[in-house]
């Protein structure tokens, strides 16, 4: 019988090892996770009548992968969408908090009415705004994000509105982001409409916005629920964790050496972060593994902070987010009991802020989240419980190049049966990681299908 490992217990490695015993019932497969816990960043934590995530918190609708997940496990009851709000969140620009725009699609204005009210912009920033529908389509090579849209948009455009926004996102200099790995669909609209604005105007007819709760989506009882339900339908796959794999040979097949011994494979998914491949794949092919460890990785983190709902000042919408450059140590702050239904139990308020590149201890962290905080409010209440989720060198920067690393990291590809899979190469968020993790799980079993098959004695 064929043998398939899976490394690595994250979203890419959970959906791979899930799809291949979907496509192959008969397969042997094994997933190895050197930690403890399976789903990688997807980390729900039910706590006290409290739900926390310390990763992502959502999917986003237009992007099919995660949802279409979700119906196949048989969660389409439990998918729950965020409550309505009107504006949906604020960007601080130092000095007050101001509504992010109506009919915003990705980071870029889809609505001209609601661009001409926006308060975060001055009148010279929105007809400079404006001049993107009759500027030129520019073809060439990779772009950084912040040149991108100051080249289309201008530059008030780029600092009010879309560096917070793309600094949630990824991490990192937002500016220094591959236009064309980080956000392909925004030089898709440049090509295909002339603009990006008329681009994200089309696009409002076919995606629903943030304002009516149509946008994002969850679970009840949180993302990690998607990774339970994942679990439980392995059966027959040998799941192991706290094993690392620390060597690969192909002898024929494939060893994969842990210490814990050898197992042999016929086909191996890397689903683990990019440096970790390269480590495993530098005798192996040395050209893909120094792409694969020239992907950098900056580290993130997540503190959550319960507070008496009656002593918190109004807070509006779902969230807030800080722009560059302010004296802010958070990226944002999300109003999660105000976001979703259910985080928190009646009388409470459940704030959770969200550090990138930030290398402080937890209880660090947690004195940076209530200063911002002290900042925005003026008088800060004790918090009743607080919870902290650091993922060191847990997010890929997509730089400008990505997509040339990419490639030559998966040239390593060509070695017979190895596949990879995960956030590191085509979108970090959760429904790309599924579809990376659904597509190795396709390419190894179609590879493994076409095996010579040992033959049966007569």
């Amino acid at each position: 019988m064929a043998h398939l490992v899976v490394v690595g217990g994250g979203a890419a490695g959970l959906s791979a090892a899930y799809y291949a015993r979907q496509a192959a019932p008969d397969l042997a497969i094994t997933l190895l996770e050197a930690d403890t816990r399976l789903g990688g960043k997807i980390f729900t934590v039910a706590e006290g009548g409290f739900v926390l995530e310390g990763g992502p918190d959502a999917v986003v609708r237009y992007k099919p992968w995660a949802l279409e997940l979700m119906r196949e496990l048989g969660l389409e009851s439990r998918i729950v969408g965020t409550t309505p709000a009107r504006p949906s969140a604020l960007i601080h620009n130092g000095e007050q908090a101001l509504p992010i725009p109506a009919g915003l699609q990705m980071v870029v204005p889809g609505d001209l009415r609601a661009l001409a009210q926006s308060p975060l912009l001055s009148p010279l920033g929105k007809a400079r705004a404006l001049l993107d529908l009759i500027l030129p389509r520019r073809t060439g090579n990779d772009e950084a994000f912040g040149a991108f849209i100051e080249r289309r948009l201008g530059r008030q455009v780029w600092e009010q509105l879309v560096a917070p926004l793309s600094g949630g996102i990824y991490g990192g200099d937002p500016y220094e982001l591959s236009t064309q790995a980080a956000f392909p669909q925004l030089v898709a609209l440049e090509q295909q409409h002339g603009s990006l604005i008329r681009g994200a105007i089309a696009q409002r007819k076919t995606r629903g916005s943030r304002e009516a709760g149509q946008l994002f989506a969850s679970l009840e009882g949180g993302l990690g629920t998607l990774v339970k339900a994942l679990e439980a339908q392995l059966t027959g796959v040998s799941l192991r964790l706290g094993v690392r794999v620390v060597g690969l040979e192909r002898k024929g097949n494939w060893l994969v050496h842990t210490p814990e011994g050898t197992l042999h494979a016929d086909a191996v998914v890397l689903a683990t972060p990019a440096g970790v491949a390269g480590e495993l794949l530098a005798n192996l092919h040395p050209e893909a593994a120094q792409a694969l460890q020239a992907i950098p990785y900056g580290s993130s983190a997540t503190v959550s902070l319960a507070f008496d709902k009656a002593q918190l000042p109004p807070r509006v919408g779902h969230g807030l987010l800080m722009s560059l450059g302010q004296g802010f140590s958070a990226r944002g702050f999300t109003w999660s009991d105000q976001k979703w239904a259910g985080r928190a139990p009646e009388g409470f308020g459940l704030v959770r802020a969200y550090f990138s590149g930030v290398e402080a201890s937890p209880d660090e962290l947690v004195k940076l989240a209530l200063h911002d905080l002290e900042r925005l409010w003026g008088r800060l209440p004790k918090p009743l419980h607080t919870w902290v989720f650091h993922w060191p060198l847990g997010l890929p920067r997509y730089t400008v190049g990505h997509l040339e690393r990419v490639a030559q990291a998966l040239q390593a590809e060509a070695l017979p049966g190895l596949f990879l899979a995960g956030a590191a190469y085509h979108g970090v968020g959760l429904p790309e990681v599924v579809r990376m993790g659904r597509e190795a799980a396709h390419k190894a079993v179609r590879f493994l299908s076409d095996l010579p098959q040992p033959q049966k004695l007569a």
